[in-house]
């Protein structure tokens, strides 16, 4: 009779780690879009909701903000046939009518992902990410 003095099986436990190093975000001077490959977006895309002290509150993957949903002019998106200039990258600047000839067409999330006024329920005008 032969007899094995192999030890018990173990479970091996592994740790796995994944970084993703998603780098400084664009520098847009009127924000850029929340989806790849995250262009610049033109004057009048986003609404002052979108800005606070003057900067940019960020979208796509560097906005973390759970629940933030503001203004856009959708008719700026080229996903929906935006076909005209885009801002180069550069510091923001104000424009002269401060957002008074903004135009909002729908709510979005930091992903651009869109909502209509009756979709949208959890909006909170000047609600800022913090």
């Amino acid at each position: 009779m032969l007899f094995s003095a192999a030890p018990a099986s173990q479970k091996a436990q592994a740790q796995v780690s994944i970084g993703i190093n998603l780098g400084v975000a664009p520098s847009c001077p009127y924000g850029y879009y929340g989806y790849r490959p995250y262009r610049c977006a033109p004057y009048g895309y986003y609404g002052p909701e979108w800005f606070g002290g003057g900067r940019f509150v960020g979208a796509g993957p560097w906005n973390q903000s759970a629940g933030f949903y503001g203004h856009v002019n959708r008719n700026l998106d080229p996903r929906y046939g935006y076909h005209g200039a885009y801002p180069d990258h550069g510091a923001y600047q104000e424009h002269p009518d401060h957002f008074q000839s903004f135009q909002g067409s729908h709510y979005s999330d930091p992903r651009g992902r869109y909502h209509t006024e009756q979709q949208h329920s959890r909006y909170v005008p000047n609600e800022h990410p913090r």
